[in-house]
This record gives C-alpha cells, sequence and structure tokens, in this order.
C-alpha cells in the first residue's frame, strides 16, 4: 500500500506529464488523492494521453499547455494551482539525438530546469523530485550501479541530468529547507493495465520494448539486435528493465519521503529491479506473452553501448519503502496489451 502523509487533496505540478512515464505517475497520483496539474509541451507526447488517464482514474487533470521554458507560464501554473510540490519529467531523451543536436538538450533539459526553480523559488514551492537517469553513471567501473558510483555520462542527454542534478544540489546547500529527490531511472518498459496508456514513441523507436512490441504488431518487420558477442549470459547486451507503474509508484514514496523530510535535503535514489535482462530474454519473454514472432537479426555492435549495467535498489528500499514487484512477464504482457490495443499509438480509436 502507498502512505501519503501530504495534506488532504495536496497539490502537485507535474512538468512533462502527458509523457510515458508522466502519465503513468499522473494515474498513481490521483488514486492516491492528489490533485494533478500538468505542465507540458506536447513536443513528444499527446494530449489524448491524459484523457486517458482521466478514464482510467475518474478524476479530472488540470492542464496547461506551455514550454519549460517559459518562466511566466510556470508560475501561473504554480500560484493558479496552488502546488505543494512539483515532479519534473519535462526533458527531451533521446541519447542519438542530443549527440546530434547538443544545444537542443542544454536549451530544454538544462536552461529549463532553470526556469522552473526560479518560478518555484518566485512561488514559495520547495520540494520537487526530479526525473533523472542511469545515464549519469557512464561507463561501470564496478556493477551494481550504486548511487556513489562515479559520474561519467557519455552523451549529451546523460550530461544536461547529470547538470541539472548537480544544480539541485547547489540549490540545497543555498536553501537548506527545500526538500529535493534525484530519481536515477533504469530502463522503464510496460504500460497501464488497463491498455489505455502506454509508450507510444515518435517516429522509430530509440529503445527495445517499444521496438519489440511494433514488430510484433506488424508495424515494423524485424529488430535490430546491436551486438552479439558481449561478454553476458547470450552475447547481447543487459539492461536492468523496470515496470513504468513500479517506477511511478516510486514517485509517490518519493514525494512521501521529502514531505515527512526523512532523507535529506536533496537526495539520490535508484530505481530499477536490481536485476539484468538480456536483448534475447526481452524477445522470448515477448513472444510468450504475445503469442507472436518477432524476427531479429543480429548487427554489429553500435559505438557506446555498453555490454551490461543494473541498480543496486537498496537505498530506494531503505529510504522510500519501495522495490520493483513486476515481473519481465508483466512487463511484456502489459506492453502487448496496449501495443494491440493501440496499434497506433495514440492515435488509435479508443477500444475498449
Amino acid at each position: 500500500m502507498q502512505t501519503n502523509t501530504m495534506p488532504a487533496a495536496a497539490s502537485v505540478l507535474v512538468t512533462g506529464g502527458a509523457g510515458y512515464i508522466g502519465s503513468h505517475t499522473c494515474v498513481e497520483l490521483l488514486q492516491a488523492g492528489y490533485r494533478v496539474t500538468v505542465l507540458d509541451n506536447y513536443c513528444n507526447s499527446s494530449p489524448e494521453a491524459l484523457a486517458r488517464v482521466e478514464r482510467i482514474t475518474g478524476k479530472t487533470v488540470q492542464r496547461v499547455q506551455a514550454d519549460i521554458r517559459d518562466g511566466a507560464a510556470l508560475r501561473d501554473a504554480l500560484r493558479s494551482s496552488q502546488a505543494q510540490a512539483v515532479i519534473h519529467f519535462a526533458g527531451l531523451k533521446a541519447v542519438g539525438e542530443s549527440v546530434a543536436e547538443p544545444l537542443h538538450y542544454y536549451d530544454n533539459n538544462v536552461l529549463g530546469t532553470v526556469r522552473l526553480l526560479q518560478a518555484m523559488q518566485d512561488c514559495g514551492v520547495e520540494q520537487i523530485v526530479f526525473s533523472s537517469s542511469a545515464t549519469v553513471y557512464g561507463d561501470p567501473v564496478r556493477l551494481p550501479y550504486t548511487e556513489d558510483h562515479p559520474f561519467a555520462p557519455t552523451n549529451p542527454y546523460g550530461q544536461t541530468k547529470l547538470d541539472v542534478e548537480n544544480m539541485l544540489r547547489a540549490q540545497s546547500r543555498a536553501k537548506p529547507h527545500w526538500r529535493i529527490a534525484l530519481l536515477r531511472y533504469f530502463n522503464p518498459v510496460g504500460a497501464h493495465p488497463s491498455g489505455l496508456i502506454g509508450e507510444d514513441p515518435q517516429g522509430v523507436p530509440n529503445n527495445l520494448m517499444p521496438f519489440v512490441a511494433q514488430v510484433a504488431v506488424g508495424r515494423r518487420q524485424s529488430l535490430n539486435v546491436w551486438g552479439s558477442d558481449y561478454d553476458t549470459p547470450d552475447g547481447t547486451g543487459v539492461r536492468d528493465y523496470i515496470h513504468v507503474v513500479d517506477l511511478a509508484q516510486g514517485h509517490l514514496r518519493a514525494l512521501d519521503m521529502l514531505q515527512r523530510g526523512t532523507g535529506g535535503q536533496c537526495t539520490a535514489i535508484n530505481l530499477g529491479t536490481g536485476q539484468g535482462c538480456s536483448v534475447l530474454d526481452v524477445v522470448q519473454a515477448f513472444e510468450q506473452a504475445s503469442g507472436r514472432k518477432v524476427p531479429y537479426q543480429i548487427q554489429p555492435r553500435r559505438p557506446g553501448d555498453l555490454p551490461a549495467y543494473w541498480a543496486d535498489p537498496s537505498t530506494a528500499q531503505r529510504l522510500l519503502g519501495w522495490q520493483a514487484q513486476r515481473s519481465l512477464h508483466d512487463m511484456c504482457a502489459d506492453t502487448w496489451r496496449w501495443q494491440s490495443m493501440n496499434p497506433q499509438g495514440y492515435a488509435s480509436p479508443v477500444t475498449a
């Protein structure tokens, strides 16, 4: 059971709340009794996701269509919603695009967060949960990744996450009454069990699970497996996949921690399962969950890909009382339900 010690009907501003992780977190927030306002410019998301969130929960999401770099819009949203905390998802997240367009990533991810923190300071909002990433660690010096692992991001996307973390740490030192959680995600996958919301990438998916799902549903012919000669059990890359609902529930626990003031002023927490699964593990599990074959072709390794990494999630268990509950089979079954009900993502008519 989730605990919630924030005041009754506490208000939370969720930036980027129409996105994949944001929309699932909105469901959990609403079901836990929060009032939710979403600020999103829909550059990588759909307003339809929020309509589906309302359908799942039977509750209303207040919407503000605005850019995270718009300070006036941020202040208006914070004041009109009477927000007591912020969950900050608004950010660009494609590694390859960040290499090709680094200035775009620094402008959106770093400058956007500067604008958000300025607006929060102006409005007296002093609690924030930040959507960070395991990419801040870079090449593993040791495994599993613990929160004190050295930082060495290998691309501009990861560097922007680390820059924002550093900015939040500096703000925490300057303003000791602020309460900040830095949630370092591993590999979010899956979908809400209703099948109404899920991951809907624009264009060619950058991540494994949505690509596998699109192959299974017939949108793509086959999967490219990048490298089969890594030092892993089957030669393919190993990652720590976490169900998006588990991840969303981790945000509720983090909000609770901030309200209770038990986690320190600025606390970094890994959210992962603590177990690695290979690319072929995922393919096999998806075939079992969907009853469909997922044809794949082995391709050469991609530059910059790591052989294997996974989380040490013990800090989350200790500070948040949280641990991942859902299995790889659950992740695949829920992804398949979403993809088969919504073969064109949010452009599909609602069928349930």
